[in-house]
């Protein structure tokens, strides 16, 4: 188990004088402890004093999960690209849960309106992994031998203000006040505290972005055993006027789903469906027209079939679907395994948006993660982002150190804002305007990306491109 006393070993001090500290992590997300693990691994960086402050409970909630997951897929999972996947196995060393990993070999992506679709396969293309999973390996990592670490974290404890050291100096060194009494005087304040940054409003650094008119909804689904692939693991991803359906893989009979829902009401609605209804309609959103799966919506919200009966047309709608096939093999290949359950608990919604900071440091401070920039998750590479934020700033402070430069100094920390703004850019910019693509049934709209899609999946060096992009080549 996880020492208490590392992990809160510095939160009952009362103490008013600052302290200093070389580099305060502001979130223990995913951002955050893959940066103190870096720092911690590094044979050049690990002589700084790092702090680490989240107002979660890393302890019970988090790090517990490393020894005693639950028997069930939580509904927070990210799609791992190999390169990331690589940098936290690999040269941070950090124990995943291997038996909660699925890695899967392509994805089947089509439009709901005209069933163009395009096919990617590539071996070992993305990992489903459990956020949990990340974090609580993580926490393990910092945790374990930690008698000699220099990385301290408050955990349950809030930062309550940012102030400069000297007012009017952008270049002096931050101070952060917790709720819990102690003020910090950092050399560098990182801002891995999401989208609502105070580290970044501290700084004045000017992110642009929208809410789209959208929804997340999340779930862990249970899938038909005899409807299993046998040879051929993927991912599904069906564009519907009102947004993406994602199903995707996890260990055993389970498969994580994400369905963008057009404004509140429809995913209002998904949400009040009881788990048969539930399991029904996401069927029907990879089978059935976006005309039916309109028409059961309506018809739940207004009362005007039962749920026995609505169930009971989407089982004869699908069943009609599945005859026009000749061969039952195009039907795996066409459609994902069969839902029949979902796992109490995990259906949850969430608001879409898209965000990004015009630049991601200034004295004395850097951005990483959602804090920096936040994406629709169609394309699956919120995660990947952070974890391309973590590599570049870790090789942007050895090479400062080596080169006997101030760590928190704007020209140490500009390399890395301009070797991950690019990669970043690319990637928001694909998802936001496949977003705003499929997010329609205009006619013209429909025909002319519909022909794209079928090009394209004719094209094998584009389709490499594109794999490329998503497995963070």
């Amino acid at each position: 188990m996880f020492s208490r006393g590392f992990i809160r070993k510095l939160a009952t001090s009362t103490k008013s004088t600052p302290k200093i500290t070389d580099i305060l992590i502001v979130g223990g997300g995913p951002a955050g402890l893959t940066l103190a693990t870096g720092i911690q691994e590094s044979p050049i960086l690990s002589k700084y004093n790092v702090t680490l402050v989240d107002g979660n409970d890393l302890l019970n909630k988090v790090g517990d999960f490393y020894y005693d997951p639950p028997s069930y897929f939580t509904n927070r999972v990210v799609s791992v690209t190999p390169q990331s996947m690589k940098f936290l196995t690999e040269k941070l060393k950090v124990a995943l849960l291997q038996d909660r990993i699925q890695p899967y070999d392509g994805l089947y992506v089509n439009d709901g309106i005209t069933d163009a679709f395009l096919e990617i396969e590539r071996e070992e293309m993305l990992y489903m992994i459990e956020i949990l999973n990340i974090q609580s390996s993580l926490l393990h990592k910092l945790t374990t031998n930690s008698i000699n670490s220099r990385v301290n974290i408050f955990d349950n404890c809030k930062v309550k203000s940012i102030t400069s050291s000297v007012k009017g100096d952008p270049t002096s060194w931050p101070l952060v006040e917790l709720a819990n009494g102690e003020i910090y005087k950092t050399r560098l304040l990182v801002g891995a505290d999401g989208f609502n940054s105070p580290v970044r409003n501290f700084a004045g650094l000017y992110s642009r972005g929208w809410k789209y008119d959208t929804w997340g909804l999340v779930a862990t689904l249970k899938l038909d055993p005899q409807s299993l692939p046998i040879y051929k693991l993927r991912g599904w991803q069906r564009f519907l006027p009102t947004g993406p359906l994602a199903h995707l893989p996890l260990p055993g009979d389970n498969a994580s789903m994400v369905w963008s829902t057009g404004g509140n009401e429809m995913s209002s609605i998904l949400m009040e469906m009881d788990s048969k209804l539930f399991v029904k309609m996401v069927n029907a959103g990879f089978i059935l027209t976006t005309t039916d799966i309109q028409y059961y919506l309506d018809a739940f919200k207004k009362g005007t079939l039962t749920t026995e009966q609505i169930i009971e047309d989407i089982d004869d709608r699908i069943n009609q679907v599945y005859s026009s096939f000749k061969d039952e093999t195009q039907i795996d290949e066409k459609f994902p395994p069969l839902v029949v359950d979902v796992v109490p608990g995990t259906r949850a919604r969430f608001p879409l948006k898209f965000s990004h900071a015009d630049s991601y440091v200034t004295d004395r401070v850097a951005l990483v993660g959602d804090a920096a920039h936040t994406t629709h998750p169609l394309v699956g590479q919120g995660l990947n982002m952070g974890q391309h934020d973590i590599e570049q700033l870790l090789n942007c402070l050895e090479r400062a150190t080596l080169r006997g430069q101030d760590i928190g100094s704007v020209l140490s920390l500009e390399p890395y804002w301009a070797n991950s703004y690019g990669f970043n850019n690319i990637r928001l910019g694909m998802a936001d305007k496949l977003h705003k693509l499929y997010h329609t049934d205009f006619t013209p709209v429909v025909a002319m990306r519909s022909l794209g899609l079928n090009i394209v999946n004719q094209l094998n060096p584009v389709k490499n491109l594109i794999a490329d992009i998503m497995t963070g080549r």
